[in-house]
Protein backbone atom coordinates (compact mmCIF):
# COMPACT_ATOMS: atom_id res chain seq x y z
CA UNK A 1 0.00 0.00 0.00
CA UNK A 2 0.99 3.60 -1.29
CA UNK A 3 -0.32 7.03 -0.01
CA UNK A 4 0.06 9.68 -2.81
CA UNK A 5 -1.02 13.33 -2.24
CA UNK A 6 -2.89 13.83 -5.74
CA UNK A 7 -4.91 16.92 -5.20
CA UNK A 8 -5.80 20.76 -3.11
CA UNK A 9 -9.41 19.99 -1.34
CA UNK A 10 -10.72 23.24 -2.64
CA UNK A 11 -10.52 22.07 -6.14
CA UNK A 12 -12.40 19.20 -5.57
CA UNK A 13 -15.89 20.86 -5.95
CA UNK A 14 -19.46 19.13 -4.92
CA UNK A 15 -21.07 17.78 -8.27
CA UNK A 16 -18.02 17.79 -10.27
CA UNK A 17 -15.27 14.98 -11.58
CA UNK A 18 -11.66 16.00 -10.52
CA UNK A 19 -9.32 13.47 -13.04
CA UNK A 20 -5.80 12.36 -10.61
CA UNK A 21 -3.24 10.39 -12.39
CA UNK A 22 -1.12 8.27 -10.48
CA UNK A 23 1.96 7.05 -12.07
CA UNK A 24 -0.05 4.39 -15.08
CA UNK A 25 -3.52 4.55 -13.02
CA UNK A 26 -6.38 6.98 -13.59
CA UNK A 27 -8.52 8.03 -10.45
CA UNK A 28 -11.33 10.37 -10.54
CA UNK A 29 -12.42 12.44 -7.48
CA UNK A 30 -16.10 13.38 -6.22
CA UNK A 31 -17.03 15.46 -3.41
CA UNK A 32 -20.45 13.73 -2.28
CA UNK A 33 -22.53 15.38 0.40
CA UNK A 34 -19.50 17.62 1.53
CA UNK A 35 -17.38 14.12 1.85
CA UNK A 36 -14.59 13.55 -0.72
CA UNK A 37 -14.08 9.54 -2.62
CA UNK A 38 -11.30 8.55 -4.85
CA UNK A 39 -12.69 5.87 -7.77
CA UNK A 40 -10.67 3.77 -10.26
CA UNK A 41 -11.01 6.47 -12.75
CA UNK A 42 -11.88 4.18 -16.24
CA UNK A 43 -15.42 2.65 -16.52
CA UNK A 44 -15.00 -1.67 -15.91
CA UNK A 45 -16.62 -2.04 -19.31
CA UNK A 46 -14.79 -0.64 -22.04
CA UNK A 47 -12.44 1.47 -20.88
CA UNK A 48 -13.65 4.83 -20.83
CA UNK A 49 -11.97 8.01 -18.52
CA UNK A 50 -14.95 8.71 -16.37
CA UNK A 51 -13.90 12.17 -15.81
CA UNK A 52 -14.92 13.10 -19.24
CA UNK A 53 -18.80 11.79 -18.08
CA UNK A 54 -20.94 13.43 -16.01
CA UNK A 55 -21.56 13.07 -11.88
CA UNK A 56 -25.53 13.20 -11.15
CA UNK A 57 -27.88 12.63 -7.97
CA UNK A 58 -24.78 10.76 -6.73
CA UNK A 59 -24.40 8.53 -9.90
CA UNK A 60 -21.46 8.49 -12.01
CA UNK A 61 -22.09 7.94 -15.57
CA UNK A 62 -19.93 6.81 -18.27
CA UNK A 63 -19.50 9.27 -20.85
CA UNK A 64 -19.42 6.16 -23.72
CA UNK A 65 -22.02 3.81 -22.76
CA UNK A 66 -23.97 5.47 -19.94
CA UNK A 67 -22.79 2.85 -16.83
CA UNK A 68 -23.58 4.13 -13.71
CA UNK A 69 -21.87 3.74 -10.66
CA UNK A 70 -22.81 4.97 -6.87
CA UNK A 71 -20.33 8.04 -6.21
CA UNK A 72 -19.72 7.41 -3.13
CA UNK A 73 -18.60 3.98 -2.92
CA UNK A 74 -18.18 2.78 -6.96
CA UNK A 75 -21.23 0.28 -6.96
CA UNK A 76 -22.36 -1.00 -10.14
CA UNK A 77 -25.99 0.55 -10.54
CA UNK A 78 -26.36 0.26 -14.51
CA UNK A 79 -24.89 -1.79 -17.08
CA UNK A 80 -23.03 -2.24 -19.65
CA UNK A 81 -20.19 -2.38 -16.98
CA UNK A 82 -20.67 -5.93 -15.15
CA UNK A 83 -18.17 -4.62 -12.24
CA UNK A 84 -17.67 -2.04 -9.57
CA UNK A 85 -15.51 0.41 -9.43
CA UNK A 86 -12.71 0.13 -6.84
CA UNK A 87 -12.93 2.76 -4.09
CA UNK A 88 -9.21 3.98 -2.03
CA UNK A 89 -8.92 4.76 1.47
CA UNK A 90 -9.00 8.95 1.08
CA UNK A 91 -8.21 11.35 3.71
CA UNK A 92 -7.84 15.20 4.34
CA UNK A 93 -5.33 17.16 5.66
CA UNK A 94 -5.36 20.81 5.86
CA UNK A 95 -5.98 21.54 2.33
CA UNK A 96 -4.56 18.43 1.05
CA UNK A 97 -5.89 15.58 -0.40
CA UNK A 98 -4.35 12.14 0.03
CA UNK A 99 -5.02 8.44 -1.05
CA UNK A 100 -3.51 4.91 -0.20
CA UNK A 101 -3.41 2.41 -3.48
CA UNK A 102 -2.54 -1.01 -3.42
CA UNK A 103 -0.19 -2.54 -5.42
CA UNK A 104 -0.92 -3.69 -7.73
CA UNK A 105 -4.24 -1.36 -8.44
CA UNK A 106 -7.27 -3.33 -9.68
CA UNK A 107 -9.61 -1.84 -11.94
CA UNK A 108 -12.58 -3.78 -11.15
CA UNK A 109 -14.34 -5.23 -8.03
CA UNK A 110 -15.81 -8.85 -8.83
CA UNK A 111 -19.21 -9.28 -7.77
CA UNK A 112 -19.14 -11.76 -4.46
CA UNK A 113 -20.62 -15.37 -4.57
CA UNK A 114 -23.66 -15.82 -1.91
CA UNK A 115 -22.93 -19.05 -0.30
CA UNK A 116 -23.66 -22.03 -0.29
CA UNK A 117 -27.01 -22.97 -2.60
CA UNK A 118 -28.39 -25.49 0.16
CA UNK A 119 -29.35 -22.18 2.27
CA UNK A 120 -32.65 -22.16 -0.01
CA UNK A 121 -34.16 -25.04 -1.54
CA UNK A 122 -35.63 -22.96 -4.73
CA UNK A 123 -34.60 -23.58 -8.15
CA UNK A 124 -34.45 -20.27 -10.20
CA UNK A 125 -34.03 -21.04 -14.16
CA UNK A 126 -33.09 -18.48 -16.62
CA UNK A 127 -33.54 -19.65 -20.18
CA UNK A 128 -30.55 -17.85 -22.56
CA UNK A 129 -27.56 -17.35 -21.35
CA UNK A 130 -27.26 -13.93 -23.79
CA UNK A 131 -27.21 -10.28 -22.29
CA UNK A 132 -30.33 -10.50 -20.31
CA UNK A 133 -29.61 -13.73 -19.17
CA UNK A 134 -26.29 -13.49 -17.86
CA UNK A 135 -27.07 -10.42 -16.21
CA UNK A 136 -30.32 -11.62 -14.45
CA UNK A 137 -28.01 -14.93 -13.05
CA UNK A 138 -25.79 -12.44 -11.22
CA UNK A 139 -28.15 -10.35 -9.90
CA UNK A 140 -29.64 -12.58 -8.09
CA UNK A 141 -26.43 -13.46 -6.33
CA UNK A 142 -25.64 -9.56 -5.87
CA UNK A 143 -29.32 -9.70 -4.43
CA UNK A 144 -28.28 -12.40 -1.70
CA UNK A 145 -30.53 -14.89 -3.44
CA UNK A 146 -29.02 -18.68 -1.78
CA UNK A 147 -31.21 -20.88 -4.06
CA UNK A 148 -29.94 -22.52 -7.09
CA UNK A 149 -29.59 -20.68 -10.09
CA UNK A 150 -29.35 -22.58 -13.50
CA UNK A 151 -28.65 -20.72 -16.59
CA UNK A 152 -29.66 -22.41 -19.73
CA UNK A 153 -28.75 -21.83 -22.98
CA UNK A 154 -26.52 -22.71 -25.78
CA UNK A 155 -25.32 -19.96 -27.23
CA UNK A 156 -23.14 -17.09 -24.59
CA UNK A 157 -22.66 -15.32 -22.38
CA UNK A 158 -20.38 -13.38 -24.54
CA UNK A 159 -20.27 -9.66 -25.58
CA UNK A 160 -22.32 -9.75 -28.89
CA UNK A 161 -22.36 -5.98 -29.71
CA UNK A 162 -18.49 -6.88 -31.00
CA UNK A 163 -18.75 -9.41 -33.26
CA UNK A 164 -20.39 -6.89 -36.00
CA UNK A 165 -17.67 -4.38 -35.18
CA UNK A 166 -14.19 -5.14 -33.75
CA UNK A 167 -14.56 -9.22 -34.32
CA UNK A 168 -15.35 -8.89 -38.01
CA UNK A 169 -12.56 -6.41 -38.08
CA UNK A 170 -10.06 -9.33 -36.38
CA UNK A 171 -9.37 -6.49 -33.88
CA UNK A 172 -10.73 -7.79 -31.14
CA UNK A 173 -9.00 -10.18 -28.86
CA UNK A 174 -10.17 -13.24 -27.19
CA UNK A 175 -10.79 -11.95 -24.01
CA UNK A 176 -12.77 -9.31 -24.95
CA UNK A 177 -15.46 -11.63 -26.71
CA UNK A 178 -16.95 -13.53 -23.23
CA UNK A 179 -18.40 -12.12 -20.74
CA UNK A 180 -17.15 -14.65 -17.99
CA UNK A 181 -15.08 -17.56 -17.40
CA UNK A 182 -15.95 -20.63 -16.15
CA UNK A 183 -14.13 -19.79 -12.41
CA UNK A 184 -16.87 -16.70 -12.06
CA UNK A 185 -19.89 -18.61 -12.44
CA UNK A 186 -18.54 -21.38 -10.34
CA UNK A 187 -17.47 -18.96 -7.15
CA UNK A 188 -20.51 -17.43 -7.63
CA UNK A 189 -22.69 -21.10 -7.88
CA UNK A 190 -24.39 -20.03 -10.76
CA UNK A 191 -24.61 -23.65 -12.81
CA UNK A 192 -24.37 -23.47 -16.88
CA UNK A 193 -26.87 -25.98 -18.80
CA UNK A 194 -25.72 -26.10 -22.48
CA UNK A 195 -28.77 -27.67 -23.85
CA UNK A 196 -31.47 -26.84 -26.09
CA UNK A 197 -34.97 -26.52 -24.70
CA UNK A 198 -38.20 -28.02 -27.04
CA UNK A 199 -40.90 -26.62 -24.53
CA UNK A 200 -41.76 -24.46 -21.81
CA UNK A 201 -44.95 -25.47 -19.67
CA UNK A 202 -45.88 -22.69 -17.38
CA UNK A 203 -48.89 -24.31 -15.95
CA UNK A 204 -46.72 -26.86 -14.50
CA UNK A 205 -43.72 -25.12 -13.99
CA UNK A 206 -41.40 -27.39 -15.70
CA UNK A 207 -39.23 -27.22 -19.31
CA UNK A 208 -38.13 -29.73 -21.63
CA UNK A 209 -35.08 -30.86 -23.09
CA UNK A 210 -34.27 -31.51 -26.54
CA UNK A 211 -33.94 -35.44 -25.42
CA UNK A 212 -36.43 -35.39 -23.59
CA UNK A 213 -35.45 -34.83 -20.21
CA UNK A 214 -37.82 -32.44 -18.11
CA UNK A 215 -36.87 -29.99 -15.57
CA UNK A 216 -38.94 -28.30 -12.89
CA UNK A 217 -38.49 -24.78 -11.60
CA UNK A 218 -40.02 -22.82 -9.15
CA UNK A 219 -39.41 -19.44 -10.89
CA UNK A 220 -38.40 -19.21 -14.48
CA UNK A 221 -36.89 -16.28 -16.35
CA UNK A 222 -37.14 -16.28 -20.84
CA UNK A 223 -34.54 -14.50 -21.82
CA UNK A 224 -34.49 -16.42 -25.14
CA UNK A 225 -33.57 -13.38 -27.34
CA UNK A 226 -33.89 -12.22 -30.64
CA UNK A 227 -33.70 -14.87 -34.05
CA UNK A 228 -32.91 -13.02 -37.27
CA UNK A 229 -35.29 -12.80 -40.04
CA UNK A 230 -34.75 -14.78 -42.79
CA UNK A 231 -35.60 -14.35 -46.78
CA UNK A 232 -38.17 -16.43 -48.63
CA UNK A 233 -36.76 -15.69 -51.32
CA UNK A 234 -35.03 -18.10 -54.03
CA UNK A 235 -31.36 -19.13 -53.36
CA UNK A 236 -31.53 -17.88 -49.97
CA UNK A 237 -30.57 -21.44 -48.88
CA UNK A 238 -27.27 -20.95 -50.61
CA UNK A 239 -23.84 -21.43 -49.16
CA UNK A 240 -22.40 -17.99 -48.48
CA UNK A 241 -25.90 -16.17 -47.61
CA UNK A 242 -25.75 -15.63 -44.12
CA UNK A 243 -27.23 -13.91 -40.81
CA UNK A 244 -25.48 -12.24 -37.77
CA UNK A 245 -26.50 -13.20 -34.88
CA UNK A 246 -24.18 -15.53 -32.66
CA UNK A 247 -20.70 -16.02 -32.28
CA UNK A 248 -20.70 -19.13 -34.53
CA UNK A 249 -21.76 -16.69 -37.25
CA UNK A 250 -19.44 -14.52 -36.51
CA UNK A 251 -16.86 -17.48 -37.01
CA UNK A 252 -18.50 -18.26 -40.09
CA UNK A 253 -18.88 -15.10 -41.79
CA UNK A 254 -15.56 -14.16 -40.96
CA UNK A 255 -14.08 -17.22 -42.57
CA UNK A 256 -15.30 -16.40 -45.87
CA UNK A 257 -14.50 -12.75 -45.47
CA UNK A 258 -10.90 -14.32 -45.90
CA UNK A 259 -11.61 -15.29 -49.51
CA UNK A 260 -13.98 -13.01 -50.43
CA UNK A 261 -13.89 -9.93 -52.68
CA UNK A 262 -17.77 -8.70 -53.67
CA UNK A 263 -19.70 -8.29 -50.80
CA UNK A 264 -23.77 -7.47 -50.54
CA UNK A 265 -25.64 -6.67 -47.76
CA UNK A 266 -29.07 -6.94 -47.81
CA UNK A 267 -30.83 -4.57 -45.39
CA UNK A 268 -29.70 -1.30 -44.25
CA UNK A 269 -29.73 -1.99 -40.35
CA UNK A 270 -27.41 -1.45 -37.78
CA UNK A 271 -26.15 -4.79 -37.38
CA UNK A 272 -25.72 -4.73 -41.78
CA UNK A 273 -24.33 -0.75 -41.90
CA UNK A 274 -22.02 -1.84 -38.70
CA UNK A 275 -20.78 -5.14 -41.06
CA UNK A 276 -20.30 -2.69 -43.96
CA UNK A 277 -17.93 -0.58 -41.99
CA UNK A 278 -15.90 -3.67 -41.23
CA UNK A 279 -15.98 -5.81 -43.64
CA UNK A 280 -14.73 -2.41 -46.13
CA UNK A 281 -11.94 -2.04 -43.31
CA UNK A 282 -10.99 -5.24 -44.50
CA UNK A 283 -10.88 -4.25 -47.89
CA UNK A 284 -13.78 -6.53 -49.24
CA UNK A 285 -15.95 -4.16 -52.13
CA UNK A 286 -19.46 -4.21 -49.96
CA UNK A 287 -23.26 -3.17 -51.61
CA UNK A 288 -25.66 -2.19 -49.34
CA UNK A 289 -29.45 -2.81 -50.27
CA UNK A 290 -32.01 -0.82 -48.35
CA UNK A 291 -35.43 -0.28 -49.46
CA UNK A 292 -35.43 2.94 -47.87
CA UNK A 293 -34.14 6.26 -49.64
CA UNK A 294 -31.79 6.88 -47.20
CA UNK A 295 -30.50 4.53 -44.34
CA UNK A 296 -32.44 4.35 -41.19
CA UNK A 297 -34.99 6.84 -42.13
CA UNK A 298 -37.80 5.25 -40.56
CA UNK A 299 -35.95 5.62 -37.85
CA UNK A 300 -33.79 8.74 -37.14
CA UNK A 301 -35.39 10.48 -40.44
CA UNK A 302 -34.46 11.43 -43.60
CA UNK A 303 -31.54 14.22 -42.99
CA UNK A 304 -29.63 11.98 -40.40
CA UNK A 305 -29.85 8.80 -42.94
CA UNK A 306 -28.67 11.08 -45.35
CA UNK A 307 -25.51 11.93 -42.70
CA UNK A 308 -25.20 7.80 -42.85
CA UNK A 309 -25.45 7.12 -46.66
CA UNK A 310 -22.54 9.72 -47.03
CA UNK A 311 -20.66 8.53 -44.32
CA UNK A 312 -20.69 5.41 -46.29
CA UNK A 313 -20.37 6.35 -49.82
CA UNK A 314 -16.71 8.10 -48.28
CA UNK A 315 -15.82 5.33 -46.96
CA UNK A 316 -16.31 3.21 -50.26
CA UNK A 317 -19.72 1.28 -49.54
CA UNK A 318 -22.03 1.05 -52.47
CA UNK A 319 -25.32 1.88 -51.13
CA UNK A 320 -28.16 1.12 -53.14
CA UNK A 321 -31.54 2.78 -52.20
CA UNK A 322 -35.41 2.29 -52.65
CA UNK A 323 -34.41 -1.20 -54.25
CA UNK A 324 -35.40 -4.57 -53.76
CA UNK A 325 -33.71 -7.99 -53.93
CA UNK A 326 -35.95 -10.65 -55.97
CA UNK A 327 -33.48 -14.01 -55.35
CA UNK A 328 -30.00 -14.74 -54.92
CA UNK A 329 -28.18 -17.19 -57.83
CA UNK A 330 -25.25 -19.94 -57.78
CA UNK A 331 -24.74 -23.38 -58.17
CA UNK A 332 -24.55 -24.57 -54.36
CA UNK A 333 -22.63 -20.95 -53.42
CA UNK A 334 -24.11 -17.50 -53.90
CA UNK A 335 -22.38 -16.21 -56.91
CA UNK A 336 -24.86 -13.24 -57.31
CA UNK A 337 -27.75 -11.10 -56.21
CA UNK A 338 -30.77 -10.16 -58.33
CA UNK A 339 -32.98 -6.82 -58.01
CA UNK A 340 -36.08 -6.34 -58.78
CA UNK A 341 -35.98 -4.52 -61.18
CA UNK A 342 -33.35 -6.71 -63.02
CA UNK A 343 -29.94 -5.30 -61.92
CA UNK A 344 -27.29 -8.21 -61.17
CA UNK A 345 -24.96 -7.77 -58.34
CA UNK A 346 -21.57 -10.15 -58.47
CA UNK A 347 -21.31 -11.47 -55.07
CA UNK A 348 -18.79 -14.08 -53.00
CA UNK A 349 -20.50 -13.52 -49.76
CA UNK A 350 -23.98 -12.10 -48.93
CA UNK A 351 -25.46 -11.02 -45.25
CA UNK A 352 -29.08 -10.56 -44.78
CA UNK A 353 -29.73 -7.74 -42.10
CA UNK A 354 -33.28 -7.82 -41.94
CA UNK A 355 -34.01 -7.58 -38.27
CA UNK A 356 -35.00 -10.02 -35.32
CA UNK A 357 -37.83 -12.00 -34.06
CA UNK A 358 -38.52 -12.50 -30.80
CA UNK A 359 -37.48 -16.37 -29.80
CA UNK A 360 -40.74 -17.87 -28.31
CA UNK A 361 -41.96 -20.77 -30.39
CA UNK A 362 -41.28 -23.00 -27.71
CA UNK A 363 -43.70 -21.57 -25.14
CA UNK A 364 -47.29 -23.77 -24.60
CA UNK A 365 -49.98 -21.82 -22.87
CA UNK A 366 -48.86 -18.58 -22.94
CA UNK A 367 -50.54 -15.35 -25.29
CA UNK A 368 -47.94 -14.01 -27.32
CA UNK A 369 -48.40 -10.59 -28.85
CA UNK A 370 -48.68 -9.95 -32.80
CA UNK A 371 -44.23 -10.26 -33.10
CA UNK A 372 -44.58 -13.26 -31.19
CA UNK A 373 -43.09 -11.09 -28.03
CA UNK A 374 -44.35 -11.63 -24.35
CA UNK A 375 -46.37 -8.69 -22.51
CA UNK A 376 -45.13 -7.84 -19.28
CA UNK A 377 -46.08 -5.92 -16.36
CA UNK A 378 -43.87 -3.39 -14.78
CA UNK A 379 -41.94 -5.95 -12.94
CA UNK A 380 -41.38 -8.26 -15.88
CA UNK A 381 -43.82 -11.24 -14.81
CA UNK A 382 -45.63 -12.07 -18.21
CA UNK A 383 -49.25 -11.30 -18.52
CA UNK A 384 -51.59 -13.89 -18.61
CA UNK A 385 -49.17 -16.61 -17.74
CA UNK A 386 -49.81 -18.93 -14.87
CA UNK A 387 -47.27 -19.32 -12.34
CA UNK A 388 -43.71 -17.69 -11.55
CA UNK A 389 -42.98 -16.97 -15.20
CA UNK A 390 -40.98 -13.47 -16.23
CA UNK A 391 -39.42 -12.07 -19.65
CA UNK A 392 -36.69 -9.86 -20.18
CA UNK A 393 -34.84 -8.67 -22.87
CA UNK A 394 -35.46 -9.00 -26.61
CA UNK A 395 -38.70 -11.48 -25.92
CA UNK A 396 -40.18 -9.07 -23.49
CA UNK A 397 -42.78 -6.17 -24.08
CA UNK A 398 -43.07 -3.70 -20.98
CA UNK A 399 -44.38 -0.76 -20.01
CA UNK A 400 -42.94 2.37 -21.56
CA UNK A 401 -41.78 4.42 -18.31
CA UNK A 402 -41.70 7.66 -20.05
CA UNK A 403 -44.72 7.31 -22.34
CA UNK A 404 -47.72 5.59 -23.81
CA UNK A 405 -48.34 1.90 -24.19
CA UNK A 406 -45.51 -0.97 -24.07
CA UNK A 407 -42.90 -1.48 -26.07
CA UNK A 408 -40.07 -3.68 -27.02
CA UNK A 409 -36.47 -2.50 -27.21
CA UNK A 410 -34.05 -4.90 -29.12
CA UNK A 411 -30.77 -3.04 -27.69
CA UNK A 412 -28.06 -4.56 -25.54
CA UNK A 413 -27.83 -2.10 -22.62
CA UNK A 414 -31.58 -2.75 -22.73
CA UNK A 415 -31.59 -6.26 -22.17
CA UNK A 416 -29.11 -5.83 -19.34
CA UNK A 417 -31.34 -3.50 -17.48
CA UNK A 418 -34.02 -5.24 -17.91
CA UNK A 419 -32.81 -8.87 -17.09
CA UNK A 420 -31.31 -7.28 -14.00
CA UNK A 421 -34.88 -5.80 -12.65
CA UNK A 422 -36.76 -9.10 -13.74
CA UNK A 423 -34.18 -11.20 -10.91
CA UNK A 424 -34.84 -8.61 -8.39
CA UNK A 425 -38.70 -9.27 -9.19
CA UNK A 426 -38.32 -13.19 -9.29
CA UNK A 427 -37.22 -12.35 -5.16
CA UNK A 428 -39.98 -10.22 -4.47
CA UNK A 429 -39.08 -6.82 -5.48
CA UNK A 430 -41.95 -4.30 -5.76
CA UNK A 431 -40.26 -1.99 -7.37
CA UNK A 432 -41.33 -0.79 -11.12
CA UNK A 433 -38.74 -0.67 -13.72
CA UNK A 434 -38.02 2.78 -15.04
CA UNK A 435 -34.72 2.74 -17.08
CA UNK A 436 -33.70 4.86 -19.61
CA UNK A 437 -33.49 3.16 -23.22
CA UNK A 438 -29.83 3.63 -24.43
CA UNK A 439 -27.93 2.16 -27.76
CA UNK A 440 -24.62 3.42 -29.10
CA UNK A 441 -23.06 2.31 -33.02
CA UNK A 442 -19.71 2.42 -34.16
CA UNK A 443 -19.48 3.25 -38.52
CA UNK A 444 -16.28 3.92 -40.17
CA UNK A 445 -15.17 5.41 -37.15
CA UNK A 446 -17.90 8.02 -35.99
CA UNK A 447 -19.98 6.62 -32.77
CA UNK A 448 -23.02 7.58 -31.77
CA UNK A 449 -25.78 7.40 -28.92
CA UNK A 450 -29.46 7.18 -28.87
CA UNK A 451 -31.37 7.99 -25.32
CA UNK A 452 -35.31 7.47 -25.34
CA UNK A 453 -37.38 5.20 -27.66
CA UNK A 454 -38.83 6.57 -30.44
CA UNK A 455 -41.06 4.01 -32.22
CA UNK A 456 -42.96 6.65 -34.03
CA UNK A 457 -42.41 10.52 -34.56
CA UNK A 458 -43.62 13.70 -35.99
CA UNK A 459 -40.78 16.14 -35.91
CA UNK A 460 -37.23 16.04 -35.52
CA UNK A 461 -35.75 19.21 -34.54
CA UNK A 462 -31.66 19.10 -35.12
CA UNK A 463 -29.34 21.37 -33.22
CA UNK A 464 -25.40 21.21 -35.02
CA UNK A 465 -23.66 20.27 -37.60
CA UNK A 466 -24.66 16.87 -39.38
CA UNK A 467 -21.74 17.27 -41.88
CA UNK A 468 -19.32 17.12 -39.04
CA UNK A 469 -20.67 14.15 -37.07
CA UNK A 470 -21.16 17.15 -34.11
CA UNK A 471 -24.93 17.46 -33.23
CA UNK A 472 -28.14 16.38 -31.09
CA UNK A 473 -31.12 15.99 -33.12
CA UNK A 474 -34.58 15.32 -31.09
CA UNK A 475 -37.17 13.06 -31.64
CA UNK A 476 -40.55 14.47 -31.08
CA UNK A 477 -43.83 12.76 -30.71
CA UNK A 478 -46.93 14.47 -30.16
CA UNK A 479 -45.15 17.65 -28.72
CA UNK A 480 -43.20 15.24 -26.21
CA UNK A 481 -39.13 14.59 -26.25
CA UNK A 482 -39.30 10.89 -27.02
CA UNK A 483 -35.08 10.08 -28.13
CA UNK A 484 -32.30 12.08 -28.50
CA UNK A 485 -29.54 10.77 -31.10
CA UNK A 486 -26.03 12.55 -30.89
CA UNK A 487 -22.57 12.78 -31.97
CA UNK A 488 -19.50 14.08 -30.83
CA UNK A 489 -21.55 15.26 -27.62
CA UNK A 490 -20.85 12.43 -25.14
CA UNK A 491 -21.43 14.71 -21.91
CA UNK A 492 -24.86 16.55 -22.68
CA UNK A 493 -25.83 12.82 -23.64
CA UNK A 494 -25.13 12.25 -20.60
CA UNK A 495 -26.64 14.79 -18.79
CA UNK A 496 -29.81 14.19 -21.62
CA UNK A 497 -29.79 10.01 -20.06
CA UNK A 498 -30.40 11.90 -16.50
CA UNK A 499 -32.86 14.32 -17.71
CA UNK A 500 -34.74 11.65 -18.68
CA UNK A 501 -34.78 9.51 -15.94
CA UNK A 502 -35.35 12.53 -13.77
CA UNK A 503 -38.54 13.47 -16.00
CA UNK A 504 -37.31 16.95 -16.26
CA UNK A 505 -37.41 17.14 -20.22
CA UNK A 506 -37.31 20.49 -21.86
CA UNK A 507 -40.98 20.99 -24.10
CA UNK A 508 -40.93 21.20 -27.66
CA UNK A 509 -40.99 25.09 -27.88
CA UNK A 510 -37.44 24.83 -26.60
CA UNK A 511 -36.12 22.45 -28.21
CA UNK A 512 -37.09 24.53 -31.37
CA UNK A 513 -35.18 27.59 -30.67
CA UNK A 514 -31.60 28.22 -29.39
CA UNK A 515 -29.21 25.36 -28.23
CA UNK A 516 -30.30 23.64 -24.83
CA UNK A 517 -27.88 24.07 -21.92
CA UNK A 518 -28.34 20.60 -20.81
CA UNK A 519 -25.60 21.26 -17.86
CA UNK A 520 -28.00 24.00 -16.69
CA UNK A 521 -31.03 21.96 -17.20
CA UNK A 522 -29.87 18.64 -15.36
CA UNK A 523 -28.82 21.36 -12.23
CA UNK A 524 -32.18 22.54 -12.19
CA UNK A 525 -33.66 18.68 -12.61
CA UNK A 526 -31.25 17.90 -9.43
CA UNK A 527 -32.69 21.07 -7.09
Amino acid sequence: MTTHRVARARDVREGELYPVKVGETDLVLVRVGGELHALYGRCTHYGALLAEGILSDGRLVCPWHHACFAAATGALLEPPALDALPRFETRVEGDEVFVTLPDPVLGRVLPEGAGAPEADARRFVILGAGAAGAAAAEALREAGFRGRVLLVGQDGPYDRTLLSKDYLKEEATKGWIPLRDGAFYSACDIERLEAQVTRVDPAAQTLTLEGGETLAYDALLLATGGAPRRLELPGAELEGVHTLRTLHDARALLSEAEGARRVVLVGASFIGMECASSLRARGLAVTAITPDTVPFERLLGSAVGRAFAELHRQNGVTLLTEAQVARFEGEGRVAGVVLEDGRALEADLVLVGVGVEPATGFLAGVPLEDDGSLAVDGSFRVVGAPGPLYAAGDVARYPNPYGPGRIRVEHWRVAMQTGRAAARAMLGSAETFDGVPFFWTLQHGKGLRYVGHAEAWDEVVIQGDLDAWDFLAYYLQKGRLAAVLGAGRDADLCRVHECMRLRSLPAADELRGRAVDWAARLRTAQG
